[in-house]
């Protein structure tokens, strides 16, 4: 059998995105799967499918304050929250941040997995911010990029290129039926199957035909 295409779509201001993301990383290197990253707006899905940020419902929000540790504890994922950090998500856009991300996708994609896992890191376990352009170079060396290809990445996120390809990407998720992040597309017997929700993935491996060994699996070693 062929490999099974997987594809992330995810926003860096979606924690549930980074535990999606990190448990996917670890079964690239054991199912029969080429995960590809696909950095996308969460706001623009939201506002092209009458989405609402859930934690926007008091009961949902104080449920998700629970759930986040309890599923960063699981899937030994360093992600923190506190109800400042729902403040945090409605006053900053993480626009500038996914463009960034979208830019280095175009570039140097070998960078595209550590340089997210970054924004998640300062945005999710440091709680500071990834709006401003000063938080972004900060991001940017602490995934190892050099000062001089990151003023190069900031020069490309107010491009036509950069924007047009980040908005592609958003609409391919929406069409592909995604309503919020994460979303896992899945290309398997000739269909995309998706999934949402970082609670989903044991379900996408019996869609694929692969074996669930818990989130945080050990590599078999015929995989070393």
């Amino acid at each position: 059998m062929g490999r099974t295409l997987v594809e992330l779509f995810y926003d860096v201001v979606s924690p549930y995105s980074w535990l999606g993301f990190e448990v996917l990383c670890r079964y690239q290197h054991i199912w029969n799967i080429d995960l590809r990253f696909r950095p996308a707006f969460l706001g623009g899905i939201m506002q092209a499918t009458g989405n609402k940020p859930p934690a926007m419902l008091p009961k949902r929000a104080e449920y998700m304050l629970k759930d986040i540790e309890r599923m960063g504890k699981y899937y030994q994922v360093p992600v923190t929250i506190s109800a400042d950090d729902f403040q945090r998500i409605f006053g900053k856009s993480s626009l500038g941040a996914m463009r960034f991300i979208t830019a280095i996708d175009m570039t140097q994609p070998k960078y595209l997995e550590p340089l997210s896992r970054e924004f998640w890191m300062r945005f999710w376990s440091q709680h500071e911010d990834i709006s401003q352009l000063e938080s972004i170079v900060a991001v940017a060396g602490q995934a190892g990029l050099s000062s001089e290809f990151t003023q190069k990445l900031l020069d490309m996120i107010s491009s036509p290129e950069v924007k047009n390809r980040l908005k592609e990407t958003t609409e391919e998720a929406i069409k592909y039926g995604a309503f919020g992040m994460p979303a896992v597309v899945a290309h398997f017997n000739g269909k995309p199957h998706l999934f949402f929700g970082s609670d989903r993935l044991e379900l996408l491996a019996n869609v694929i035909g692969e074996k669930w060994l818990g989130p945080v699996p050990s590599v078999p070693s015929s995989k070393m």
